[in-house]
């Protein structure tokens, strides 16, 4: 038996492995805030208007307040009503709800189809660029940067048509310009022919790229060369081409369609190849 003294030995308890609490991650996404286009700073600055449609009258005088003739309202879509406007040059707003006291009504007057307003006049030009229901029918406000945008496209494709005449060899350029200028090219000298050539191509570069990137200019070149050569003739209606020495019947011009691109286009086919082959032996 064991004495009282004696103490049983507990062998000690196995520490419990320690449990990782692991925490879920929870992914949350912010809300994506919603992007409201905001209105265009206003610049100050002088501001020109000008009347549509390019009418240039001595004088215009367009509404400058409301009336039951001519209607100056604004729809406001903040409150959902109508803004009564006026032009008071007294006043630093168009809206006659925010107008105070007495007022100096005055009137919108084009000079010549057009109206310079200086930036000290800001009244007058959020009336004219911003609430005037007029605008884009009766006048427009001139945008330089669009205009800037407009120029610089021309003078990009003037360049181009340069390029290209300045690249074009002297038949080629015969052709086209016999196209836009008849029998004159004939007197010209290779010399004439670049000459004018370039200056269609700076005058006119849109036409003068279309004609040199046409398949058939040549072949419409051909044509009126063998008109004026007497070998071809036309109706006087410009509808037929027939053989100059007997008049026999060569094609008849499709209805709205130019003489001369029609008979190019004639050229490619069966018959007209035999045609053209025969004028080319008569150009010797």
């Amino acid at each position: 038996m064991a004495t009282k003294a004696q103490k049983s030995k507990v062998a000690p308890k196995s520490a419990a492995p320690k449990q990782e609490i692991m925490q879920e991650e929870t992914l949350i996404e912010a809300p994506i805030a919603e992007v409201k286009n905001s209105k265009p700073k206003w610049e100050i600055k002088d501001r020109r208007y000008y009347l549509a449609n390019g009418t240039s009258p001595l004088t215009f005088t367009l509404c400058s307040k409301h009336s039951s003739r001519f209607p100056l309202l604004y729809f406001d879509e903040d409150t959902g009503q109508q803004r009564e406007l006026r032009y008071a040059t007294n006043q630093n707003s168009p809206f006659v709800d925010e107008q105070k006291g007495h007022v100096t009504v005055a009137h919108i007057v084009f000079v010549d189809g057009v109206l310079l307003v200086p930036k000290a006049k800001q009244n007058l030009q959020k009336l004219l660029s911003l609430y005037h229901p007029q605008k884009g029918g009766t006048y427009r406000e001139q945008d330089d940067v669009a205009i800037a945008v407009d120029e610089l496209e021309d003078i990009n494709l003037e360049i181009e048509a340069l390029v290209l005449a300045q690249g074009l060899d002297v038949d080629h350029a015969e052709a086209i310009l016999r196209t836009e200028l008849g029998t004159a090219v004939n007197k010209m000298t290779s010399k004439e022919l670049k000459r004018d050539l370039m200056l269609l191509a700076k005058s006119n570069p849109a036409l003068f790229i279309s004609l040199a990137n046409d398949e058939n200019v040549e072949l419409r070149s051909f044509g009126i060369r063998a008109v004026e050569a007497g070998i071809l003739s036309i109706s006087p209606d410009q509808k037929t081409f027939m053989w100059a020495s007997n008049g026999k019947k060569l094609m008849t011009v499709p209805f709205e369609e130019h003489p001369y691109s029609a008979l190019a286009r004639w050229f490619k086919t069966d018959e007209g190849m035999q045609v053209y082959s025969s004028i080319e032996k008569k150009f010797g």
